[in-house]
């Protein structure tokens, strides 16, 4: 590496550490040609690959922006949005390769916001799995009342109500 001061190649890394969020590493470097010290973040580039064969790196707000569209009208904050966002760039890293299908980020990405909102996980599955019909919707509001009822868990703390559900209020 060169030393951003002096342009120097000869480097040395005093102190390697994780970083906090695990997906990085933090580098502190010094150049022995001015003394200088610096830190350096090491991250893994995830790469996107593109049904028509191209690859770009992944863009977690692009992937933000397609559920913003779906939350349009909800009450869904920015915060919860940058935290969806996170959850699912940490699942795909968590995978383990460098290469994803584009498929792969818009499963990541329906987890999570079924989470946050089960009509903007309708919207957003709706163009995602190309609805054609009614029924389309009907079998996935089918399929979401079913697992309610089963009492399926999607990451809710036990007695927390799912998204859009009112928490029952004390009597008395």
């Amino acid at each position: 590496m060169h030393c951003p001061y002096c342009r120097s190649t000869d480097t040395r890394v005093l102190d390697s550490r994780v970083g906090d969020d695990g997906g990085s590493i933090r580098r502190r470097r010094t150049c022995p040609a001015c003394n200088k010290r610096w830190t350096t973040v090491e991250q893994m580039q995830l790469t996107v690959l593109k049904r028509s064969g191209a690859s770009e790196p992944f863009n977690r707000e692009k992937a933000v922006s397609g559920v913003r569209k779906a939350c349009k009208g909800r009450p869904v904050t920015a915060d919860q949005l940058a935290c969806l966002g996170q959850a699912v760039e940490d699942a795909l890293r968590s995978g383990g390769s460098a290469e994803v299908p584009a498929n792969e980020v818009g499963l990541a990405i329906l987890g999570p916001l079924r989470e946050l909102d089960e009509v903007a996980y309708l919207r957003f599955a709706s163009v995602y799995r190309a609805f054609e019909s009614a029924e389309d919707f009907e079998s996935e509001i089918a399929m979401l009342r079913a697992e309610r009822s089963a009492g399926v868990s999607h990451g809710f703390e036990a007695g927390a109500s799912a998204p859009g559900e009112k928490q029952p209020q004390p009597t008395g």
